[in-house]
């Protein structure tokens, strides 16, 4: 069952009086410094390791720890009761070469997603020149950098709650293994075009992939 392009109800559709007027005085009374870092909303799709033609849309709300560390909390939408489906971290090529080679495989390129235009920052406010301005800084920054990702809710089966192990991700490397249609529809409820990105990103420089085991796709189609 592909429920995730669709949002899945919850397994309690509505939310009990007692726990609105909670959450509510919690938002007066507390500071939620670690959410409000978040500064980039992206989206592209995820595929598991084990399984590649299962396709996942991946809402990503990404801070920074540091210049060479970011870490990113996954929805399956960027609705307010929107189900936090996994987690992705995101280092720099030289924490990258850091790392032993059985750690590397866990890790993937965002190079096809940038320059296929899977990739997206939505964009629902500031002009949109503007703002493709500032997407494609953000682009030249991502494509650089090495993703590990794991799923814990398999939304994408129908799972009402996130059962079993956590799932590792990994990325699309070339063009035929994620069906684009999913890509188009995306675009259509975000007002975007990867088409247009893609020729947009086409002067982005592509970095060398470094050596290891983490475009497993390749190998998996």
């Amino acid at each position: 069952m592909d429920s995730d392009a669709g949002h899945n109800s919850a397994p309690s559709e509505v939310l009990p009086s007692e726990t609105k007027v909670l959450a509510s005085a919690a938002s007066l009374t507390q500071d939620f410094k670690p959410v409000k870092n978040i500064c980039a909303h992206l989206n592209a799709f995820h595929a598991y390791a084990d399984d590649p033609k299962r396709a996942v849309e991946a809402n990503h709300y990404c801070s920074h720890i540091d210049d060479e560390v970011r870490q990113c909390l996954i929805y399956d939408s960027p609705e307010p009761d929107a189900r936090i489906i996994g987690v992705e971290y995101m280092i720099t090529p030289r924490l990258y070469e850091s790392l032993p080679q059985d750690e590397r495989r866990l890790w993937h390129s965002h190079v096809y997603e940038v320059k296929s235009g899977m990739l997206i920052m939505p964009n629902r406010v500031v002009p949109q020149a503007a703002w493709e301005l500032a997407e494609k800084r953000e682009m030249e920054q991502i494509i650089t950098l090495y993703g590990k990702t794991y799923h814990f809710w398999q939304i994408d089966r129908g799972d009402k709650l996130p059962l079993g192990e956590p799932k590792l991700m990994t990325s699309y490397v070339a063009d035929g293994q994620l069906d684009f249609a999913r890509v188009e529809d995306r675009d259509e409820r975000f007002q975007s075009d990867y088409k247009l990105k893609r020729e947009a990103r086409k002067d982005i420089p592509s970095p060398s992939i470094l050596k290891g085991r983490h475009n497993r796709c390749r190998n998996l189609f």
